[in-house]
């Protein structure tokens, strides 16, 4: 296991970022600057946020420092101004209105500054009939179609994690709309301006694809009926003898051929071209799995072009031997976590620090960032 903490900054390095503090997406898309070098202060107010984890294990929160500031105090506004005026980049997750409300919303801090680039990350949008209404996930994917397609038939919705909605949907969009943003402030006659980040118009475009092929006649709206979810057998996951999983995904005709040969089934299997003998060809290689351990089949396939992978576990993953040369995953302060991605051959990203506690770096952001009356602030609202 790789361990990290060399002092490269990455490319975003001089990049000032606030970001008031929330939860899920808002401080992933933080900690993804942060990874890529910026300074990112996270403004925590009293108390924490809800659903919050030990932060000491918040793991979105490395590579960041963090200073107490309470909004709703007198004086708290102005605070974050303060810092607002000294940075490239402001992030918050507030339903629409309540940055307005707390005296940090987009006209007042781009009236302190005017090349600040204002990231807003919310599920429903800053507009529009559901605005105003509370939500997750599960509730964006679902009304933009993306859960509909995971699954299998007959059953309900398989729940992703919340890894397509918050974070594909939300927090990678809010990130490309931040970067694209700065770089439009910095050209000559640029402006700051504000990014509106919805999960549910992130969820929906990364459907693109799906929606191109529905349109052609060649994807099916119902879930497991087609060639990239679970639809098609040779495109999926399937259980061998210890109770583990294989995933299998040939869908090149070398490559499928490669798959059968080596599972022992190139004899007996049905024409994969004909949907109408999947299930049987589904079957055919069901049993054949159920033969072996997960190991035994891994050691099968290893080295081959069949396109078959081993389904691991989360604490399974960082020891597999590929991942472990890459270093995707590294160990920092005796937490294992994945490392910052993507590379860059010039400007490498690293954990620097482990996750920030709340209030921990007040002292050090007052006299870095030149805010002294950030340092008043830190010790009135940590009593």
């Amino acid at each position: 296991m790789a361990t990290t903490g060399h002092g490269t900054r990455g490319p975003l390095a001089g990049v000032r970022v606030v970001e008031l503090a929330g939860i899920g997406p808002g401080p992933f898309a933080a900690m993804l600057l942060a990874d890529l070098g910026a300074d990112v202060v996270r403004v925590d107010r009293p108390g924490g946020a809800g659903l919050g984890i030990d932060p000491a294990y918040d793991l979105t929160n490395r590579n960041k420092r963090s200073v107490l500031v309470d909004l709703k105090a007198e004086g708290g506004a102005d605070t974050v101004l303060d810092l607002v005026e000294r940075a490239d980049v402001l992030i918050e997750g507030y339903r629409p209105g309540v940055a307005e409300r707390l005296g940090v919303g987009p006209a007042a801090c781009l009236e302190r500054n005017p090349q600040l680039v204002y990231g807003r990350m919310t599920g429903w949008g800053q507009d529009g009939p559901l605005a105003e209404r509370a939500g997750h996930d599960i509730a964006y994917i679902a009304l933009t179609g993306t859960l509909s397609m995971i699954g299998a038939p007959g059953e309900p919705p398989t729940v992703p994690a919340n890894l397509v909605g918050d974070y594909a949907g939300g927090s990678l969009y809010l990130v490309i709309g931040v970067l694209a943003a700065l770089q439009h402030a910095r050209t000559p006659g640029g402006a700051g301006q504000v990014v509106d980040a919805a999960i549910v118009d992130g969820a929906a475009h990364l459907a693109t694809m799906i929606h191109g092929m529905l349109a052609a006649g060649s994807w099916q709206d119902r879930r497991g009926s087609n060639l990239l979810d679970g639809g098609c057998p040779f495109y999926g996951t399937y259980e061998a003898a210890d109770g583990l999983h294989m995933a299998v995904g040939p869908l090149e005709q070398r490559f499928y051929e490669q798959f059968v040969t080596l599972l022992g089934i190139a004899d007996e299997a049905p024409d994969r071209n004909d949907p109408g003998r999947w299930e049987e060809l589904r079957t055919v290689v069901a049993d054949r799995f159920r033969t072996r351990t997960r190991t035994e089949w891994t050691e099968v396939f290893e080295g081959t072009d069949a396109c078959v992978a081993p389904v691991l576990s989360l604490r399974e993953a960082p020891r597999h031997p590929h991942l472990a040369a890459r270093s995707t995953y590294v160990e920092h302060g005796g937490l294992i976590q994945p490392a910052p991605a993507p590379r860059f051959s010039a400007t490498p990203a690293s954990v620097r620090s482990g996750p920030a506690l709340p209030g921990a770096d007040t002292e050090d952001v007052a006299k870095d960032w030149g805010v002294p009356g950030l340092s008043t602030t830190g010790k009135e609202t940590t009593g």
